[in-house]
């Protein structure tokens, strides 16, 4: 089976992996691998790593799809929540730290490089949106997105209650599913269950 750019709908992708068919995986890959990686790359700054844990994340969005629950997450959410805990699990590993400590100049100097062009679109129109949230909002994304900070890490940096990040990071991710839907992406970057 064949598959062009927009042909699925949720239910047929969702249908697709669910019996694990390579096409849907293929589709999978391909319409979500973008935003996937920038959200990998924002945590963890390295080109080489990244790629790996993007490739550990659809390893493990591959077995693992039997547990997702379409009624307590988006498809997206659930895929964001494994590549980011991916990208954190990596950063705070000894090896990666060791390898950290072994490097004199980090790969890092301009992000925007190491992406194609339709990833650079497709972050940029995410980072767009968050950058349209209100402060609050926007700091906790960014803390919990974009630099794989935990709940717990927010709530000591930003000396605020547990309970507070969790209610701000569910608003802002309601909010940024309204705004993204506006922008028409091929992907819906956040959607809260």
């Amino acid at each position: 089976m064949i598959l062009k750019k927009g042909q699925l709908s949720p239910e047929q992708l969702l249908s697709l992996l669910r019996s694990k068919d390579e096409a849907g995986f293929n589709y999978l890959y391909e319409h979500y691998s973008g935003a996937l990686y920038g959200v990998i790359l924002r945590v963890l700054h390295y080109q080489e790593e990244s790629n790996e844990v993007l490739q550990d994340t659809f390893v493990k969005i591959w077995n693992s799809f039997s547990t997702f629950d379409e009624n307590k997450a988006s498809l997206y959410t659930w895929m964001l929540n494994i590549a980011r805990n991916s990208a954190i699990d990596r950063l705070k590993s000894k090896s990666f730290q060791n390898d950290l400590q072994n490097q004199s100049i980090p790969d890092f100097v301009n992000e925007s490089e190491k992406l194609s062009t339709e990833q650079k679109h497709e972050f940029n129109e995410v980072q767009n949106a968050v950058n349209t949230l209100r402060e609050d909002y926007r700091n906790v994304i960014n803390k919990g997105y974009f630099e794989g900070f935990t709940q717990e890490e927010i709530s000591s940096e930003l000396g605020i209650p547990l309970g507070t990040v969790k209610t701000r990071t569910r608003a802002a991710l309601l909010e940024l599913a309204k705004i993204l839907e506006n922008y028409k992406v091929i992907l819906l970057f956040f959607i809260i269950n």
